[in-house]
């Protein structure tokens, strides 16, 4: 037998003993960030593309990364402000200060009001989820969020952004990780105008028959199979870090969206 009837048979094989369940075309995974989820009627849609823009050198798409990865780790994320706890060590990429505790983990806050206790209550997600962070060029950060939330993640390090493709390629067909995000935040803009539109196509055609949310994140709007895109309209300072609960203050905007109006109405579970 060939070595292609082969492989067929294989894939029969394991079809028939580990069959995929149906998956929902409509659905959504809730992030669990109340600031975000509202603003995208409920969370980032399953089986598409979501294109977030970041315009600004310091738009807040590293502290968005960091509060993804911890809200999926089930824990609720931490209010960033001058609480005295906080101390600034240094700069992560995108010039947003990497905030963590004299002794190096990531600390538990207090609150200042009921309200602001509550507001963390709804941003905790109950059931931890892996996540994948494909980091296009190597700036991620992991210090500020400790061993607990890391340990749900996979962080992919490139340097290429062509290597940062082939890695969501490989994830988005593996269908394990609820969640993948792909920063090309700092990739060189001539690096990404290589990509081929055709590559945008495919991904999307791998993710559509999952649950899986892919996240890309670019510094502008290059992703054509996108069916909904975010803008971050913020220009954060270190002054903003000031402010009790700064992470929560990100203001999004909607680009584009092609999701069907029932699936815009829909807020399904994580």
């Amino acid at each position: 037998m060939a070595a292609s009837g082969k492989v067929v048979d294989l894939r029969n094989l394991l079809t028939e003993r580990f069959p995929h369940p149906p998956v929902s075309k409509q659905g959504r995974l809730i992030t669990g960030l109340s600031f975000l989820d509202q603003t995208i009627s409920g969370g980032l849609p399953k089986g598409t593309i979501t294109e977030l823009i970041s315009p600004q050198v310091s738009a807040g798409s590293a502290s968005l990364i960091h509060a993804l990865i911890q809200s999926a780790s089930g824990i609720a994320v931490s209010p960033v402000g001058p609480t005295g706890i906080l101390s600034a060590v240094g700069r992560t990429r995108c010039g947003e200060p990497a905030l963590v505790d004299s002794a190096g983990e990531t600390p538990s806050f207090p609150t200042d009001s009921p309200q602001d206790e509550s507001v963390r209550l709804a941003d905790k997600m109950s059931v931890p989820q892996p996540v994948a962070l494909i980091d296009g060029c190597d700036s991620f950060d992991p210090q500020p969020l400790g061993n607990a939330c890391l340990g749900h993640l996979l962080w992919v390090r490139c340097n290429k952004v062509f290597e940062a493709i082939k890695a969501a390629d490989l994830l988005l067909r593996d269908g394990n990780f609820p969640l993948v995000i792909v920063d090309l935040v700092l990739n060189p803009p001539a690096e990404l105008r290589k990509i081929p539109q055709t590559t945008w196509y495919r991904l999307q055609r791998l993710v559509e028959p999952t649950s899986v949310v892919c996240l890309v994140l670019t510094r502008q709007s290059m992703v054509s199979s996108a069916q909904l895109k975010i803008v971050l309209d913020n220009l954060w300072t270190l002054k903003t870090f000031e402010k009790n609960n700064a992470t929560s203050r990100l203001q999004f905007r909607i680009q584009r969206s092609h999701l069907s109006p029932l699936d815009s109405a829909m807020a399904g579970g994580s």
